[in-house]
């Protein structure tokens, strides 16, 4: 069974239909990149799936249950989001917090555990990132690099189904950029389920397993890496290709 099933999603704001019609499923361990120009639906997509926005039609599943429905109270929409974690472009760590409170916030708020096993968990994912010896700094003393290898870590605390990324590199310097795709590569490595919006096409054909071309709110073309980008049926995806590779 799919961990994640997507059914015909759709979403629209006033008189702009920004999702027409999503539909894919993904499994334990696999991830899928995302891709498509800026204003075809990739980030309404994750808001969608993470419940900071509401779907107008279509299904969410995970592990077989339905968690969209027009008629959720807030305690289910709170209780929806606990499946999926996401990462945010710019980070968004609260800034009066060390990292290691960072991390141990939400699982605190949420009776996740008890404070020392709270704070164990959380030297392990910043070890695991890379960033133990910064547990007790701020973010402001940190690189872009480094807040977001915390907010991964973050992320991580809840122990998401799927873990999403929004463009998680978009924010950084190049230099910077590679730390944090090391970080989804070893995420990877541990069977971690993700779904990656990204604008690095390397990446996205190194590490994923699936890729998605999204345009004009609809999945133009879907398949594994070497074949999207290698071979694309769509036109619309080998002019996006082609623009991409132009662009560098």
């Amino acid at each position: 069974m799919a961990i994640l099933e997507v059914n015909n999603l759709k979403k629209g704001f006033g008189d702009t239909d920004v999702l027409k019609g999503v539909s894919f499923q993904l499994e334990q361990g696999q991830v899928l990149a995302i891709i498509g120009s800026s204003g075809s639906g990739k980030t309404t997509l994750l808001r969608c799936l993470n419940f900071l926005e509401q779907p107008d039609e279509g299904e969410i599943r995970v592990q077989g249950q339905i968690l969209t429905g027009a008629d959720l109270s807030e305690a289910q929409i709170r209780q929806n989001r606990l499946n999926f974690g996401l990462v945010f472009q710019n980070f968004n760590l609260f800034p009066q917090y060390t990292v290691l409170e960072n991390v141990t916030l939400a699982p605190s708020l949420l009776r996740k555990g008890s404070p020392d096993a709270l704070r164990e968990k959380a030297v392990s994912l910043l070890d695991q990132v890379g960033l133990l010896s910064k547990k007790d700094s701020y973010p402001w003393q940190l690189s872009g690099g480094q807040q977001q290898r915390v907010a991964i870590a973050r992320a991580l605390a809840l122990e998401p189904k799927v873990l999403c990324f929004d463009e998680p590199t978009s924010a950084l310097d190049p230099e910077l950029t590679g730390e944090v795709l090391r970080v989804i590569r070893g995420l990877k490595e541990k069977n971690t389920t993700m779904i990656v919006v990204t604008h690095e096409m390397e990446f996205a054909k190194c590490v994923a397993d699936v890729v998605i071309y999204m345009a004009d709110g609809v999945i133009e073309e879907m398949g594994p890496p070497e074949q999207l980008f290698d071979n694309p049926r769509s036109e619309k995806t080998r002019h996006f290709l082609r623009a991409s590779r132009e662009s560098f």
